[in-house]
């Protein structure tokens, strides 16, 4: 029953912006986030944000990137902005209602390229 739904990627010109969204459904989740994954690299916690509102950011994207969350929603955004040809990736929500409850989007591609 749980999905998550993202949209938002695509193509853009370095120096560009992209938004990317996760609407989540089918339970409530205590913490949501962004993973990347770009071609012969391991998959990386771009951002995350609890319920709360606490934020984290991996040190490459701080100042370009901001994570948000509208719970009564029950979706998560990323604006990416000042985007790098280095953050093109394919980008997947992630959400989390405890330590042992994990959900993945299906993944979303951004390509920063001129």
């Amino acid at each position: 029953q749980v999905q998550l739904v993202e949209s938002g990627g695509g193509l853009v010109q370095p120096g560009g912006s992209l938004t990317l969204s996760c609407a989540a459904s089918g339970r409530f989740f205590v913490a949501m986030g962004w993973y990347r994954q770009a071609p012969g690299k391991e998959r990386e916690l771009v951002a995350h944000i609890i319920s709360g509102g606490t934020t984290y950011y991996t040190d490459s994207v701080k100042g370009r990137f901001t994570i948000s969350r509208d719970n009564a929603k029950n979706t998560v955004y990323l604006q990416m902005n000042s985007l790098k040809s280095e953050d093109t990736a394919v980008y997947y929500c992630n959400a989390k209602s405890d330590l042992r409850s994990e959900y993945w989007g299906q993944g979303t591609q951004v390509t920063v390229s001129s």
